[in-house]
């Protein structure tokens, strides 16, 4: 989220009146943890957002269970006005739309003031990917130090952060999380714990099996006793985390994102999670499918993936559908069946 800087603005989030709406956001927030089990971060954002708008519906002289329409659609131009971009204010309105959702379940209102109002257009902005000679080279390069005879532990873990991120498509806080028990390299797969705590089975592919193995085998025991002698009072979670740090330490999702960075500058973990599901598609997997191993809750987020796949699709299209095709040979004769194609411009 960029604030545009341009002279005295007034802050986005203010402090909230703490006897109107400060103690129903205490009560969403022990909804989102408790019963949606959501991670810390997620209720944090989720509680900021619905504090910007707690404030600015208190300059209006209202309060968050009586706020109408006008309130949130003010809201968004409000936001723009400050220079908040297209997509964080779509977030927001996101979030919002969630709260009064909870709401309306719980009977502490009667109407849902976000009916209606419209998204901003970049909410549908397509993910970037990486093209796959571009993910290639950086997991060779990756690939090419771990298999070096003297290679040390951080190549060896680093390649198969690479490899795994790619290979499954998962989260940097999915990467992060992971424990050696999570992983089934004999079947294959991994267990990853998404958004929620909700778990899903990832199969993975021979490159990040064989990368991961050597890192076990090579690379992590020599980490792991950097951490054993270090800890004197660390928690048995720290002692089973998959990716260990140079000081025996769990690794942080900054960590992992730098090191994406520093294999290639125009890679994220993020993005090579897009990358992971673009070209499964533009390969011809169906979208249930890149679905479960992304771990997308609604399959309308999935279904952006076949935008990006575009090419592939036109190209299927015009290999498969009898009037797909858009060049003629001279002789009029197909040759693979050797029957007479008509001309596009008969066709009508």
């Amino acid at each position: 989220m960029a604030d545009a800087a341009d002279g005295c603005r007034t802050p986005i989030i203010g402090s909230v009146d703490s006897t109107r709406n400060l103690p129903l956001l205490k009560d969403y927030q022990y909804y989102l943890r408790v019963e949606k089990g959501l991670r810390p971060l997620t209720c944090e954002a989720y509680d900021n957002d619905l504090k910007s708008f707690a404030e600015f519906i208190e300059g209006r002289q209202g309060v968050l269970v009586t706020a109408a329409q006008q309130d949130v659609a003010a809201f968004l131009e409000h936001l723009r006005n400050h220079g908040i971009d297209s997509r964080s204010s779509a977030r927001k309105l996101s979030c919002l739309r969630g709260f009064y959702r909870w709401l309306l379940l719980d009977r502490r209102t009667h109407h849902d003031p976000t009916v209606n109002i419209e998204s901003p257009k970049a909410w549908k902005v397509l993910p970037k990917s990486l093209a796959e000679g571009e993910v290639v080279e950086m997991l060779e390069r990756a690939g090419m130090a771990a298999s070096h005879p003297q290679a040390q532990a951080i190549a060896l873990r680093d390649s198969a952060i690479l490899e795994l991120l790619y290979a499954g498509g998962l989260r940097v806080s999915e990467v992060t999380a992971l424990s050696t028990g999570d992983l089934s390299l004999d079947a294959g797969r991994v267990q990853v714990r998404g958004k929620g705590d909700k778990e899903r089975i990832v199969p993975l592919g021979s490159a990040a099996i064989q990368s991961l193995e050597k890192y076990l085998r090579e690379g992590r025991p020599a980490l792991a006793r950097i951490s054993s002698s270090r800890r004197s009072n660390g928690s048995r979670q720290d002692a089973t985390r998959l990716f260990l740090s140079l000081r025996g330490m769990p690794l942080t999702r900054q960590w992992v994102w730098h090191l994406v960075k520093e294999a290639n500058p125009d890679a994220s973990p993020h993005r090579l999670r897009h990358s992971c599901a673009t070209h499964m598609v533009e390969h011809g997997a169906d979208l249930r499918s890149v679905q479960l191993i992304l771990g997308h809750a609604d399959i309308s987020t999935t279904q952006v993936y076949t935008h990006l796949a575009l090419g592939r699709l036109k190209t299927v299209h015009q290999m498969h559908h009898p009037r797909g095709k858009r060049t003629i040979p001279d002789s009029g004769l197909n040759p693979a069946s050797n029957i007479a194609t008509i001309p596009v411009e008969e066709e009508r």
